[in-house]
């Protein structure tokens, strides 16, 4: 990978939202990630989670504790009371990717059930 090709992925990482901290990120060859561990997670988890959601839909409530376990995760760094590591990071943000992709596709299948049922009707 050239400075070139790293840079343009770091680009498109911050338009993506992620904060891109060193200390959270994982390297690769000397290259830091264009994202942090969490969203690293969170984004691996959302790309297998949509065809997993054909052959098998994940309980809705069961996505909001995936969600939350991140959220937890987060929330414990971020009053201070126990310092995360870039592989909770990493596995948290699976759970909280996977359960808030799961989240959207339940949605999306309630309002196409939605509108065909309107359309038909």
């Amino acid at each position: 990978m050239t400075q070139n090709q790293w840079l343009k992925l770091m680009t498109y990482g911050r338009r993506l939202g992620c904060h891109q901290l060193a200390e959270r990120s994982f390297f690769f060859r000397g290259f830091q990630f264009p994202v942090c561990a969490r969203c690293t997670g969170v984004f691996i988890a959302s790309i297998i989670s949509l065809p997993v959601f054909f052959f098998y839909e994940l309980p809705i409530f069961l996505c909001v504790i995936l969600s939350g376990i991140m959220f937890a995760d987060w929330f414990v760094q971020r009053i201070g009371l126990l310092p995360s590591t870039n592989v909770r990071r990493f596995v948290t943000g699976l759970a909280g990717g996977y359960g808030y992709a799961t989240l959207y596709y339940h949605l999306f299948k309630f309002l196409f059930l939605f509108l065909k049922k309107i359309i038909l009707n």
